[in-house]
């Protein structure tokens, strides 16, 4: 990949950096680590800036606060990439939070897994910027078209520590909408080796997926729930599964390595199932996964769950993993409904001493309030539940602020 001549279009930020006084408030936030500074915060500034310049914050007694990435178009003004002392923001300083990122993750690579978070955004010092390695493609995800004036930096690093064969860019669809900023780059662009129809191949725990790595939801797949995979694994032995919002059957195929007798995979999307179906027959050299009975069920997960249950079907095992139904604060309310209707729903296709998996990738929703709604929900229906285990985020998911905790997941038995 030439890299140089490829982004050499790219604008480079002002070297002219631009001068912030803000907010009491904003001011102990920074000093306490959080990677944010709102709009709203900045009382003084010097000039006005371009998205991805930096910008120099100063503390009441005009000393260096922090420095950060310049965002005039969200409401996140900057994003904050060191504190504390100057700091010379360059391709080597890039260089160096990129590996240090990497030499994290190392330890994934000893459990025969090459798709896994090579950076997760705020949480490894890159606000707005993830990294998903999948095997031999890396594929980079904008939150903020601030990072566009430093790609020309950014991606050559992760190209020197990781040498993959092609990487692929992927926008957040409020980046997409910055078209002026973006200066022709756009979703699912690609640099490097062509990808299949089907998309690029890699392994989770000896098991083999493939992910679409330009046109799938994220950034092709779920890698945040690799660890709760592995305990679904290690539960399903001899078990009837159901796996709701089921995608390409990550939950399902560790289910049937584990011993699953049956598994339904349900999921509103065809495309998705296929993948699933996809990733069922790459595994077919694993006796248990050959064994399991793997059943594809497209339609609406809740209308879907209501004809299961007339149907007088039943599961010794319910996966339950919505996407995240409030991505604002104003959505709570509804989300939590959303949560106990399909926990009462899951409920009633599960026999009794089943185990209940379901999960919450809602960062609004708070684990208190998740974990607390599911068992009053339980409870109110006569089937309290017998918690196994709580779980959070996987060692690639890193957590640094209070707002970057977001995944929640429950393991239960079910009376």
């Amino acid at each position: 990949m030439d890299l140089e001549r490829e982004l050499a279009h790219l604008p480079r930020p002002s070297e002219k950096r631009l001068a912030l006084r803000v907010s009491p408030a904003a001011e102990r936030a920074i000093r306490k680590g959080h990677p944010w500074l709102f709009d709203q915060a900045i009382r003084q500034q010097s000039h006005n800036g371009r998205p991805g310049d930096l910008a120099v914050i100063f503390d009441r007694k005009k000393r260096f606060l922090a420095i950060g990435l310049y965002d005039p178009a969200s409401p996140i003004r900057v994003r904050i990439l060191a504190r504390g002392k100057p700091t010379q923001i360059d391709a080597d300083w890039f260089l160096y939070r990129v590996e240090t990122a990497v030499d994290k993750r190392l330890s994934l690579l000893q459990t025969n897994t090459t798709g896994y978070r090579l950076v997760h955004g705020e949480n490894d010092g890159l606000p707005g910027l993830v990294i998903d390695r999948y095997g031999e493609t890396v594929v980079l995800k904008l939150y903020t078209t601030a990072w566009v004036p430093h790609l020309r930096d950014v991606m050559p690093a992760i190209s020197k520590i990781v040498q993959p064969k092609r990487m692929v860019l992927r926008l957040s669809r409020f980046v997409q909408r910055q078209e002026d900023d973006l200066f022709g780059l756009y979703d699912g662009q690609l640099w490097g080796q062509p990808v299949r129809n089907t998309g690029v191949r890699f392994l989770e725990n000896g098991l083999y997926f493939e992910a679409d790595v330009v046109r799938g939801q994220k950034t092709g797949f779920f890698l945040d729930q690799r660890d709760n995979r592995v305990r679904v694994e290690k539960l399903a032995a001899d078990k009837r599964v159901l796996n709701v919002f089921a995608y390409t059957g990550g939950f399902s195929l560790y289910a049937a390595r584990g011993g699953a007798k049956e598994v339904v995979s349900l999921d509103i999307s065809q495309p998705a199932l296929a993948n699933a179906m996809r990733n069922f027959r790459l595994n077919r050299a694993n006796e248990a996964v050959a064994a399991a009975n793997h059943e594809l069920l497209v339609g609406d997960a809740f209308l879907s769950m209501k004809q299961l249950i007339a149907n007088k079907r039943r599961f010794e095992m319910m996966i339950i993993d919505p996407p995240a139904f409030a991505k604002r604060q104003d959505e709570v309310e509804r989300a939590l409904i959303a949560y106990g209707r399909l926990v009462r729903l899951g409920l009633k296709l599960l026999r009794p001493g089943g185990i209940l998996v379901i999960a919450s990738c809602s960062s609004r929703v708070s684990a208190e309030q998740f974990f607390e709604l599911v068992n009053k929900t339980a409870l109110g229906m006569g089937r309290p539940l017998q918690e196994i285990k709580r779980t959070g985020h996987a060692l690639d998911h890193p957590i640094a602020f209070p707002e970057g905790v977001y995944l929640k997941c429950l393991f239960a038995m079910a009376s």
